[in-house]
C-alpha cells in the first residue's frame, strides 16, 4: 500500500504544475476529444453509406458526404492544432518552471550537499529528467486524452450499434488493465535506472573535457574510452530493457485485440446475429475493431513515455525537496569590527569519522592577520568553511565582535567577509563584470579600475583588445592562472569587507606575478582582520600571528622569528621549504 502512495505522490505533485494552465488545458481538452469525436464520427457513417447509399441507391445521401468530406477534415485539423499546440505549450511551460525551480534550488543548497553530488548528475537533471518530463506533459498527456476519447468513442459508438458483438470487450478490458498495471511498474523502475545512468555519462563527459590536459599528459585516453564504454554499455542495456518492455506490452495488447475481433467475428458468423446485422453495421464494427488496435497500441506505447516522465519528476523532486541552506539569523552586520573567535569548536565533514576541527579555541583581534599553516588535510581551510558558515559546528561556537555568527543573517554575515580562495571561479563575462560581481549593482567604473590597478589586473589588461570589457570565457579561460587570480583579488578589494580570508590566495601566481600581489595583499590587509592560509611561508611572514595547524589542533602560535627560534614544527617547516 506504501509503494502503491509513493508512485501515486509524483504524479499527483506533477498534476498540480498544470492547475496555472487551466484554460489552455481545457482548450487542448477540447481539441483532442474533438479530433477523436470527428474520426469516430467518420467511420460511423460507412455504416448509413453501404445501406442507404449502395444497397438502397440512395444517391443523394453519398453526394451530401461528398460536400461535408473536406468541411469535416478542414475542422479536425483545426481541433488538431488546438491540442497540440495547447500541450506542447503547457509542457514547455511546465519544463521551464521546473527548471527554473531546480537552478533556483542548486544556488540555495548548502556547500555540504554539492560536496556530495556528482556535477554531471546535478546537470543531468536540468536538461535529461526535464525533457522527460516535457514528453509527459506534452507528447503523452497529448495521446492519452486523443486516444483515449477515440477508444471510448468507439466503444460507445459498437454497443449502439450491437451491443451482443461489443460484450467480449467487458473481458477483454481487465485483462489489458493488469497488463498495464505490471508494465507501468516496470517502465518507472527501468526509466530510473535510465536517468541515473544519463547522470553518470554526463558526469564521465564532463570529467574527461575538464580534465583533458591531463588525460593527454598521462596517456589516459584508453583508460577514459574503456571507463566510458561501460558507462555508455549500461546505458544501452536500460534503454533495450525499455524498448523490449514496450514492444512486449504492445504485442500482448494487441493479439488480446485480435483474440476479440475473432470471437466477435465467430459470433457475427451465427444464423441468428447474420439475420439481426445489415452489411453496414457489420462493415462497421469490424472497421471500429480493427480501428482500436491503433489507438490501444499507442496507448501502451505513451505509457512508457509518460513513466519515464513520472520518474523524472521523482529524481527532480528529489532535490527540490532538499533543505535549503539554513539562516536562523536575523541581526544586520553593518559595522562590524572583525574581532573572531572560536570557542571550543569541533567539527567533522559528513562521513568523516576524524574531526576536522578538534575542540579549537581562537582570538582573532579586529584588524589584525593571522596565519594558518600546517600540512594539506590538517583543517586550515575548514576553519574559513565554518566561519563562512559553508558547514556548521557540530559543537563550540564562533563569534563575531562577540556576537554568534549564527545570529547573523547570511547575506549580511557574508558581505563581511571577502574571500580569495586558489579555487578561483570566473564567469563567462567581462574583467570588469567579474571583479564587480557581487558588489552592489551602482558600483562606479572607477572604482571597478582601482581595484583592478592596485591588483595588478590592468598590466594584462590593458594589452587585450578590449581591457577591462575583454570576455574571458568559461571560468576564466582565456586568462592565465596567476592572472585569474589577481582578478580574484581585485573583486575581494571591491567588496571592500572587514574581514578577509586568503585561501591559498597566490598559490598560482609565479614569483614575479606573486611579488607584485604582496604589494596589493599589504593594500588590501590594511584595517582588516585577515586569515591568511598559506603553503608558502614566505607570505606569511609579517603576519601578526602565525598558527600551526596539525588534525584540526593549533600545535603551535607565535611571531615568525619567535617560532623560528623555538624549533619546533615551523621551524621544520621553514628549513623543508627553504633547504636549511
Amino acid at each position: 500500500m506504501q509503494q502503491n502512495d509513493t508512485q501515486a505522490l509524483p504524479v499527483k505533485r506533477f498534476f498540480s504544475y498544470l492547475k496555472a494552465y487551466k484554460l489552455a488545458f481545457i482548450v487542448a481538452f477540447i481539441g483532442m476529444v474533438g479530433y477523436s469525436a470527428l474520426d469516430t464520427f467518420v467511420i460511423s457513417q460507412v455504416q448509413p453509406v453501404i445501406d442507404r447509399s449502395l444497397n438502397n441507391q440512395d444517391y443523394g445521401y453519398l453526394r451530401m458526404a461528398a460536400y461535408l468530406v473536406v468541411p469535416v477534415f478542414i475542422i479536425r485539423g483545426i481541433f488538431n492544432f488546438m491540442g497540440s499546440y495547447a500541450l506542447s505549450w503547457i509542457g514547455a511551460q511546465v519544463v521551464m518552471t521546473m527548471r527554473q525551480q531546480l537552478f533556483s534550488k542548486y544556488i540555495h543548497l548548502p556547500v555540504s550537499f554539492h560536496d556530495q553530488q556528482a556535477k554531471g548528475n546535478l546537470i543531468s537533471k536540468v536538461i535529461y529528467d526535464t525533457d522527460q518530463v516535457a514528453r509527459a506533459a506534452g507528447k503523452s498527456l497529448a495521446i492519452l486524452v486523443r486516444e483515449g476519447a477515440l477508444v471510448i468513442g468507439i466503444l460507445a459508438w459498437m454497443f449502439y450499434l450491437s451491443w451482443q458483438l461489443s460484450l467480449v470487450f467487458l473481458f477483454v478490458g481487465p485483462v489489458v488493465a493488469v497488463i498495464v498495471t505490471f508494465v507501468t511498474k516496470r517502465f518507472r523502475t527501468v526509466s530510473r535506472n535510465i536517468q541515473k545512468s544519463m547522470g553518470n555519462l554526463t558526469s564521465a563527459v564532463e570529467q574527461v573535457v575538464k580534465g583533458h590536459k591531463v588525460v593527454l599528459m598521462f596517456g589516459g585516453q584508453q583508460k577514459e574510452q574503456d571507463r566510458f564504454a561501460k558507462k555508455n554499455n549500461t546505458n544501452r542495456q536500460q534503454t533495450m530493457k525499455l524498448a523490449v518492455t514496450q514492444t512486449l506490452s504492445v504485442s500482448s495488447i494487441q493479439v488480446i485485440a485480435s483474440i476479440a475481433l475473432a470471437v466477435v467475428l465467430y459470433i457475427a458468423s451465427t444464423p441468428g446475429m447474420l439475420a439481426e446485422l445489415t452489411a453496414g453495421t457489420f462493415v462497421t464494427i469490424v472497421f471500429y475493431m480493427v480501428m482500436l488496435l491503433k489507438p490501444l497500441k499507442q496507448l501502451t506505447t505513451v505509457n512508457s513515455e509518460f513513466q519515464k516522465g513520472m520518474a523524472a519528476c521523482q529524481s527532480i523532486f528529489a532535490v527540490l525537496d532538499e533543505q535549503i541552506e539554513k539562516d536562523i539569523g536575523v541581526l544586520d552586520a553593518n559595522e562590524v569590527k572583525g574581532n573572531i573567535r572560536f570557542n571550543n569548536v569541533t567539527f567533522t565533514y559528513p562521513g568523516k569519522h576524524t574531526p576536522a576541527i578538534d575542540n579549537m579555541n581562537l582570538d582573532v583581534p579586529a584588524g589584525t592577520s593571522i596565519a594558518l599553516v600546517g600540512r594539506s588535510g590538517s583543517g586550515k581551510s575548514t576553519m574559513s568553511n565554518l566561519l563562512t558558515r559553508f558547514y556548521l559546528p557540530e559543537q563550540g561556537q564562533i563569534t563575531l565582535d562577540n556576537t554568534d555568527i549564527n545570529e547573523f543573517r547570511l547575506t549580511e554575515l557574508r558581505k563581511n567577509i571577502a574571500l580569495v580562495s586558489q579555487q578561483v571561479t570566473l564567469f563567462n563575462d567581462t574583467i570588469a563584470n567579474n571583479i564587480a560581481y557581487g558588489v552592489a549593482e551602482n558600483v562606479s567604473r572607477k572604482a571597478v579600475e582601482k581595484a583592478a590597478k592596485l591588483a595588478h589586473v590592468m598590466e594584462f589588461a590593458e594589452l587585450l583588445e578590449d581591457g577591462l570589457d575583454t570576455m574571458i570565457g568559461e571560468d576564466g579561460s582565456v586568462l592565465s592562472g596567476g592572472q585569474r587570480q589577481r582578478v580574484a583579488i581585485a573583486r575581494a578589494l571591491l567588496l571592500d569587507a572587514p574581514v578577509l580570508i586568503l585561501d591559498e590566495a597566490t598559490s598560482a601566481l609565479d614569483t614575479e606575478s606573486e611579488r607584485m600581489i604582496q604589494d596589493a595583499l599589504v593594500t588590501l590587509q590594511q584595517d582588516r582582520t585577515s586569515i591568511i592560509i598559506a603553503h608558502r611561508l614566505s607570505t606569511i611572514e609579517n603576519a601578526d600571528q602565525i598558527l600551526v595547524i596539525d588534525q584540526g589542533k593549533i600545535i603551535e602560535q607565535g611571531k615568525h622569528q619567535d617560532l623560528l627560534n623555538k624549533g619546533g614544527a615551523y621551524a621544520q617547516l621553514h628549513a623543508l621549504q627553504f633547504g636549511e
